[in-house]
């Protein structure tokens, strides 16, 4: 026994060699994993961005393949590759609806830390990739199909909040959504379907205000009002003119016109944040997790060995890691349209750096405590190997050390804001100009073209990527 004891001791020693370039390889997140990629695509260079992705395909094949999906979807968008696009966001819906949990898998996750796992989404990436594939139908002028990745938002965002029996999502209902589903259902000529997904939109954007921070937008309460007059819905109309103070005067439709989207900044990439836990053992098996600054506590049942005695041993102290969102301010805050000198402001319809916070936030409640078991179980059993042989408990503290951390995988080619303006066009050639403005009062520019026919409603998307580094990735 102490033979086979000192071998181990000597085994640990000979690891400690290797620390500084396991911790290097431990510590980074996965946006410092992809800076390449980021790069490129923060700079707006697509092309070299895809040819990125292209030449790391055996992503499909990992743990990373839903984001893979994700990130060539979003890319081959902004290329004008509307139909392969939504191949890939497809891919990713169809492995969200197949994946199935790997037993064996989940159990090195307790061992080690969830990156081990394929990454399956948070909630709203899973609830956002319907947004883009409608996007990419909108596009293609396949008006139905987009209204089915506009409804199967609504299905997501139900069937997620069901299976959470205590400490629901508050991102409940996507207000940008229902006023997308309206949007669509316009342009259709279904103006009774079109009324209530406004109406629907405009109930939810008040439901989601406390912290998505958006207002109902004007211009959602000026489609409100006239899908209203349109429908004779007298009632309604004079209660909506009431609400928003609003007298509704009806005009003839316009020969054409634009439904444009400004997507505004990059959404916020996940890092890492870590704190210690107090161990207060009670009667039953029972402890509880107390950290006295943050004002949490969690009561657990320990799991007991086979003679009865707690697996947790005389830890006193957990130190755990967990995610954290690490913003990406955009550099623009306000943007226009200009047509025929008239201007038409685009207004935010959906602050998606917000969604991530709270759909985070909320998750992080619902598992605080499986993490601290997880992490107390992996320290008491480095305190237990410390009393076999000192090599032996500092090697399993390395291992610890270096497979404690938090999963930093998100869909980073989401962006921060989506905004959106209805512009009148007329028949035939239309030149309009996007301005954004920054806080310092930068201006930014761009002429666009659309050719149109009368009474064709026409889509379009833009992205200005521009944004403040991640402050940390720590």
């Amino acid at each position: 026994m102490k033979n086979a004891r000192k071998i181990l001791e000597c085994a640990a020693l000979r690891h400690l060699l290797f620390i500084p370039l396991l911790l290097i390889a431990g510590c980074a997140t996965y946006y410092q994993k992809n800076i390449v990629f980021q790069q490129y695509f923060s700079n707006g260079q697509l092309e070299e961005a895809n040819k990125y992705l292209e030449k790391n395909k055996d992503l499909t094949k990992s743990n990373h393949q839903l984001l893979y999906n994700l990130q060539k979807g979003v890319v081959l968008q902004m290329l004008g590759d509307y139909q392969t696009s939504n191949n890939h966001l497809e891919d990713a819906y169809i492995f969200t609806q197949d994946y199935r949990k790997n037993y064996s898998l989940e159990a090195l996750s307790l061992l080690t830390n969830s990156s081990v796992k394929p990454y399956i989404g948070e909630d709203h990436e899973i609830v956002l990739l319907h947004y883009f594939k409608a996007i990419n139908f909108l596009k293609l002028y396949e008006l139905d199909n987009a209204l089915v990745e506009c409804r199967r938002i609504n299905i997501k965002l139900n069937e997620i909040n069901d299976k959470y029996e205590n400490r629901k999502n508050r991102y409940k209902v996507d207000p940008f959504a229902h006023n997308l589903m309206g949007i669509v259902f316009d342009a259709a000529g279904e103006f009774n379907d079109a009324f209530i997904a406004y109406r629907n939109a405009f109930n939810a954007y008040k439901e989601t205000r406390d912290f998505m921070g958006i207002s109902p937008p004007n211009q959602l309460k000026k489609d409100l009002l006239r899908t209203a007059y349109i429908n004779g819905f007298t009632n309604e109309l004079n209660t909506y003119e009431k609400q928003f103070g609003i007298q509704y005067e009806h005009k003839e439709s316009h020969q054409a016109e634009l439904v444009f989207f400004w997507h505004n900044g990059l959404g916020p990439v996940k890092s890492e944040w870590s704190t210690n836990f107090f161990l207060i053992k009670g009667e039953g098996g029972m402890v509880v997790f107390e950290n006295k600054e943050l004002g949490i506590s969690f009561p657990f049942a320990v799991p007991r060995d086979s003679d009865g005695n707690s697996r947790l041993g005389d830890l006193k102290i957990v130190r755990a890691a967990f995610p954290k969102y690490i913003d990406r301010k955009p550099y623009y805050h306000k943007g226009e349209l200009l047509n025929d000198k008239v201007t038409y402001p685009l207004e935010k319809g959906e602050n998606i750096s917000a969604i991530a916070f709270t759909t985070l936030e909320d998750r992080m409640l619902r598992e605080f405590a499986t993490t601290l078991i997880r992490v107390a179980l992996k320290q008491a059993t480095e305190l237990a190997a410390r009393n076999e042989g000192e090599g032996l408990g500092a090697l399993i503290s390395v291992v610890n050390a270096i497979t404690e951390k938090a999963d930093t995988r998100n869909w980073q080619t989401l962006p921060h804001d989506i905004y959106y303006a209805r512009v009148p066009l007329k028949e035939g050639t239309n030149k309009l100009k996007l301005a954004a403005y920054s806080h310092s009062k930068d201006k930014n520019e761009h002429e666009f073209t659309f050719e149109v026919s009368k009474g064709e409603t026409i889509f379009h998307t833009f992205s200005n990527l521009e944004s403040a580094a991640p402050a940390s990735t720590y």
